[in-house]
């Protein structure tokens, strides 16, 4: 059992992401303030480190770190999902309010639909940092 996994019935990390076995996961936007047991939880779960930035590789999600002062939030979710399988997902990872870097739920609700995505959940995805769900529309699968 690993050391990200259920602590009296809480669920992992990993779990609260919906990450699977043999999943590709590329992390962007990484930094010290990153979650670690949030990271070691994706990596244990999905069996392979996180996919480069620079890598051609089609991934199943994409962690992207974000905060406040990150720059445009719309251009780089415009290229997090370059690399996305059709059926892929974002998982964009905020400071939770009152944290450095907080990001209003506003800004989230903004930039993703200019982006081609919507949110679909939001999770608790750390001490520190709340993760929300983003994925491109049903009827626009495929077209890209």
């Amino acid at each position: 059992m690993s050391t990200t996994a259920d602590r009296a019935g809480e669920r992992s990390p990993a779990d609260r992401l919906g990450v699977q076995p043999g999943q590709v996961v590329q992390e962007l936007g990484y930094d010290d303030d990153c979650d670690e047991e949030l990271r070691e939880s994706v990596i244990d779960r999905s069996g392979s480190e996180f996919v480069d930035e620079e890598s051609d590789e089609v991934v199943d999600i994409v962690l992207l770190w974000w905060r406040e002062d990150d720059g445009d939030m719309v251009d780089t979710l415009v290229d997090a999902i370059g690399p996305l399988a059709d059926t892929g997902v974002v998982w964009l990872l905020t400071p939770k309010a009152g944290r450095p870097g907080h990001v209003e739920a506003s800004d989230i609700s903004e930039a993703a639909p200019t982006a081609g995505l919507q949110q679909t959940s939001t999770v608790n995805a750390g001490k520190d940092w709340s993760g929300a769900r983003l994925s491109t529309p049903r009827g626009s699968r495929g077209r890209r």
